[in-house]
């Protein structure tokens, strides 16, 4: 840890049931005519048309762009600000997962600031200005990004998933509402929620880590560990969904101030290249990369074992570390996430682009915080492990 920290996070956050009411009164305090980021599948929920409807009962007008689709890209942000642009338009709301809120948080910097999104990577242009005000509505329980200062948008002229990190990314407005989440179904569900655990272990064995970013980790772990699979087994169990809102938004503060590490770094790759959803490519690397990163974090990965297992008080710490892998791994397994030759990435083509994106994955910074700093080499060797994977476990947990 360095000698000091600094922690960041929105000017606001409004969390709980029926939290979503707040948004017409956090947009006319910001300004006069929103462009909503959403999808589709919003749209057919009936959330963007509800958000509309709020805005319109406060006084202010809006525009919406709903080509987010997949994972964001650098199209996807210059389409939305073109939007904006032309609908006059001086506040930015999102509204939906991840990929809307990385989008709308590129909208709001490069509005001021200009230039291409990707010249904000490694801060080789800084903005300076501020952006326009923003208020992030999640409608997963996974990304935590409407509570980071990071966006991640693919460069669809290389096929990088660019990682940007600076302070004017931040939204000025977080609002949770678990009620949001319900309409997730089981795939997004896992896929999301194991998301959201990666954010809170990485955040907690990161090289970056300190205490405020802990303790926000560890409380984020206790809420996703006890409530994911009720969440998944029973979508409507609101309590559940609540748990897991809030562990998602811990997570996502404690990764923003501490770091991510080596899943991540090797995750974006897979995501840009094969467009495997971010929180799946997640989860498919999670327990090969804790198994890989063991013996350099036995300490604090007992610390997470022990939030698996609270019954076995006696375990060693080399014993409980264990457990956190083996508890990760049954995790997994129980939420039906494939390896990545189940997914269906041909052998061949994964095999063929293993160096770039080794090469992609140490270039992105992440892996230099994990615990255990990979090679290159180490990295091509935990992509072939990966690939081939296998969740089960003879150990109950």
């Amino acid at each position: 840890m360095e000698n000091f920290a600094v922690f960041r996070m929105p000017k606001s956050i409004f969390y709980g049931r029926n939290a979503f009411e707040n948004v017409g009164k956090e947009a006319a305090s910001r300004g006069k005519k929103a462009l909503i980021v959403s999808d589709k599948i919003m749209d057919s929920l009936g959330y963007v048309e509800n958000c509309r409807n709020l805005l319109q009962n406060r006084g202010v007008e809006s525009a919406v762009y709903l080509g987010v689709k997949s994972e964001p890209t650098d199209i996807y942000v210059a389409e939305a600000l073109n939007l904006f642009k032309a609908e006059n338009c001086d506040l930015v709301i999102s509204l939906g997962g991840g990929s809307c809120i990385d989008t709308a948080k590129s909208i709001a910097v490069v509005a001021t600031n200009g230039g291409y999104v990707g010249d904000y990577m490694g801060e080789k242009k800084i903005a300076h200005i501020p952006p326009i005000p923003h208020i992030s509505i999640p409608t997963t329980a996974g990304t935590g990004s409407e509570a980071t200062d990071a966006t991640v948008i693919t460069n669809t002229s290389n096929d990088v998933k660019m990682m940007i990190k600076q302070p004017a990314f931040m939204p000025d407005v977080a609002i949770v509402d678990p009620l949001l989440t319900i309409s997730s179904p089981k795939s997004v569900t896992s896929a999301t929620g194991v998301d959201a655990l990666s954010h809170a272990i990485e955040a907690y064995l990161s090289r970056k880590a300190h205490p405020m970013s802990d303790t926000l980790a560890l409380s984020a772990m206790k809420l996703i560990v006890n409530n994911l699979l009720t969440a998944y087994n029973d979508g409507e169990n609101i309590d559940a969904r609540e748990a897991m809102s809030l562990g998602s938004l811990q997570a996502g503060m404690a990764f923003s101030n501490a770091s991510v590490c080596l899943v991540h770094g090797m995750s974006r790759p897979i995501g840009a290249l094969f467009h495997v959803p971010h929180g799946i490519s997640n989860a498919m690397l999670l327990p090969a990369v804790l198994e890989f990163s063991k013996d350099a974090c036995i300490d604090r990965l007992a610390d997470i074992g022990r939030i698996f297992d609270q019954k076995h008080k006696t375990l060693s710490n080399e014993e409980a570390a264990e457990m956190a892998v083996i508890s990760v791994k049954e995790l997994c397994r129980k939420l039906n996430i494939p390896n990545l030759k189940g997914w269906g990435i041909d052998q061949k083509v994964f095999e063929s682009v293993l160096e770039k994106m080794a090469v992609d994955a140490i270039d992105s910074g992440s892996p230099g915080n994990n615990p255990r700093i990979p090679t290159h080499s180490e990295l091509v060797e935990l992509y072939h492990t990966c690939y081939h994977y296998q969740f089960s476990t003879q150990t109950k947990v």
